[in-house]
C-alpha cells in the first residue's frame, strides 16, 4: 500500500508526533510525507516528497499569534494551486495531522483523508471547553483541515475515538531525574518578555528554548537557546518543572514524566484555551498571562504539585485500526464530508 501522511508545520509537536507515527506506517507500506507552513524547527530523518508554504499562523512575542504577520504572509493562490496540485488520488490512504493542502485536496475530490491530530479530539464533544466559547475560533478550527475520519489525541481517553497521547521513544524509555531546573517553551513570547518576568525568581534555574534566538545566552540565572529537539529531550528529563503555552505534546509529556507543569494558553488561539480548561480539570496550574502573573508562578515554583499519568503505549494499536480498517465510521461531530 502506498500513503501520504501530511504534518501540519506551525509549531513543533506536530513534527515530534510523526517521529513515532512514521515509523508505525512504514510497517504497512510506503510512505509519502508531506509537510506545510513555515513555523517548524524540527527536521524529520526521513525525504520529505511535498514541502509547502501552506497555511500557517506566524508566531508574536506579546504571547499570542502575531496577526500581521500572519496575513501578510499568507499566499492564498499559492495555497488553492498547492491544493489543487496535490495528487491525492495515487494514494491508498491519506493520513492528516491538521493540514489543510492535503485535508482540502481531498475533500474537492471526494477522497477519504483520515485525520489523526489532538485538535481532532478538542472538537470532540466530550472534552472540556473554556468558560467562553470562541464561536470563531471554533469554526476556524473545524473548518482548517476537515476530514472525513477522525482520530483524536487527547490528556484523557474519550470513547472510541480520542486516545490518550503519543510519548515518543526519547521520552518513555529515558532516564528521568530532578537537576532543579525548568524548563521553558513560550513561543509566543518575546526573550526580552520571559527575560523581564523569569529574573524576579532569583534562586530559580531556567533553561528557556526560543524560537527568536539563533545562538544561546545566558542572562543571571536564566539560559536561553534555540530550538533543539535532543537538547530541548534532554532538559525535559532533567528539570523539576515546565513551563509552556497550553500546546499538547509538551505538556502530555510533562505528565508522563511525572514534572510539575505550569501552562499559558496563547491569546486567540482557541484549540490552546481548550487544552487549558482540560488541564485545570485535572489539577495543573493555568495563567492568563506571563508578566501578570508572577506571584501564581511564585506559588507554583514553592508549591505547585506535580501530576503524573502513566500513558499507555498504543499507538501500534491506533495505526493498525486507521490503516487496516480505515473504512469504520467516525462520530458526526468530527467527520467532514
Amino acid at each position: 500500500m502506498k500513503f501520504l501522511y501530511a504534518i501540519q508545520g506551525t509549531g513543533n509537536g506536530h513534527i515530534s508526533r510523526a517521529f513515532e507515527v512514521i515509523g508505525h506506517m512504514k510497517k504497512y507500506g510506503e510512505v509519502d510525507i508531506l509537510i506545510s507552513g513555515t513555523q517548524c524547527d524540527i527536521k524529520l530523518p526521513w525525504k520529505v516528497k511535498y514541502r509547502f508554504h501552506g497555511l500557517s499562523f506566524i508566531f508574536g512575542q506579546q504571547g499570542g499569534v502575531d496577526l500581521k504577520k500572519t496575513l501578510f504572509r499568507f499566499r492564498p493562490y499559492q495555497l488553492i494551486k498547492e491544493i489543487l496540485a496535490l495528487p491525492v488520488h495515487r494514494y491508498d490512504l491519506v493520513v492528516n495531522d491538521f493540514e489543510p493542502v492535503s485535508a482540502w485536496a481531498c475533500k474537492l475530490r471526494n477522497i477519504k483523508c483520515v485525520g489523526m491530530s489532538h485538535q481532532s479530539a478538542v472538537l470532540h464533544p466530550k472534552a472540556p471547553q473554556p468558560p467562553t466559547v470562541d464561536i470563531i475560533g471554533k469554526a476556524i478550527l473545524k473548518n482548517y483541515a476537515p476530514v472525513s475520519i477522525a482520530q483524536g489525541f487527547h490528556f484523557r481517553s474519550i470513547g472510541n475515538r480520542v486516545s490518550t497521547p503519543i510519548i515518543r521513544d526519547d521520552i518513555r524509555w529515558a532516564k528521568n531525574i530532578d537537576n532543579g531546573h525548568y524548563t521553558v517553551y513560550l513561543p509566543s513570547y518575546s526573550d526580552d518578555k520571559i527575560v523581564q518576568a523569569l529574573s524576579q525568581f532569583k534562586n530559580t534555574k531556567w533553561q528557556v528554548y526560543s524560537k527568536h534566538t539563533n545562538e544561546a545566552y545566558k542572562v543571571d540565572q536564566i539560559s536561553i537557546q534555540p530550538v533543539n529537539k535532543d537538547k530541548f529531550t534532554k532538559s525535559l528529563l532533567s528539570c523539576r518543572g515546565v513551563l509552556c503555552n497550553a500546546g499538547f505534546e509538551t505538556p502530555a509529556e510533562a505528565l508522563y514524566l511525572g514534572k510539575k507543569l505550569c501552562v499559558i494558553p496563547m491569546k486567540g488561539q482557541y484549540e490552546q484555551h481548550c487544552n487549558a480548561a482540560f488541564l485545570a480539570d485535572m489539577g495543573v496550574t493555568c495563567l492568563t498571562g506571563l508578566s501578570t502573573q508572577t506571584d501564581k508562578i511564585q506559588h507554583w515554583i514553592s508549591a505547585g504539585k506535580s501530576i503524573q499519568i502513566n500513558y499507555p503505549d498504543n499507538l501500534a494499536d491506533v495505526i493498525e485500526d486507521l490503516i487496516v480498517n480505515h473504512t469504520v465510521s467516525a462520530y458526526p461531530q468530527l467527520a467532514m464530508y
